[in-house]
């Protein structure tokens, strides 16, 4: 069995469609990952304890998806040296702007690196996660390489389609 290498956790199930993406996002590169649910309020003694094991684990980075407060991403890195990646979830009425300010305002010394409100930010998390990752594992750096290159190749073949579009639409420029 792989050693599973980032940890992605969520302050309740119902963050679970948004943080499957992370995972999605882990998957396209080969890295494993585990995925639970803790949260800094309701299990302040648990989360904790995730946190300080993580590293001796083998965890080398956490994901961490909370609404409201949001406060787990940051409770998280209190308790770690681990690189912590947050991603803010839509779930008040505030559209998670609530959520991404919780998480994207830390104190100085507690690093929470921060990505986009919902799934966007959530695949942005695994994306950045295998990142850090590859920095050490060429294999992931690879992968990222191509990931890269097939955006480029994606924006590429729709400029290609609405140029011809554009063409057949309008013959007389």
């Amino acid at each position: 069995m792989n050693k599973i290498l980032v940890s992605i956790v969520m302050g309740s199930d119902s963050d679970l469609e948004i943080m499957r993406e992370a995972g999605k996002a882990l998957e396209e590169f080969g890295i494993t990952y585990e995925i639970d649910v803790t949260s800094a309020h309701r299990s302040p003694d648990r989360t904790a304890k995730f946190a300080r094991e993580a590293a001796s684990n083998g965890i080398r980075v956490i994901i961490a998806g909370a609404g409201g407060a949001a406060h787990l991403a940051g409770v998280i890195a209190a308790h770690t040296t681990l690189p912590v990646i947050g991603v803010p979830i839509p779930s008040t009425s505030l559209n998670g702007m609530d959520s991404l300010l919780a998480t994207v305002q830390m104190p100085a010394g507690i690093p929470v690196a921060t990505v986009a409100i919902g799934k966007p930010g959530a695949t942005n998390a695994g994306i950045l996660a295998a990142q850090m990752i590859g920095l050490s594992d060429a294999a992931v750096a690879k992968k990222l390489e191509a990931h890269k290159e097939k955006l480029a190749r994606v924006v590429e073949e729709k400029s290609r389609r609405l140029k011809e579009s554009s063409k057949s639409q309008n013959p007389h420029p």
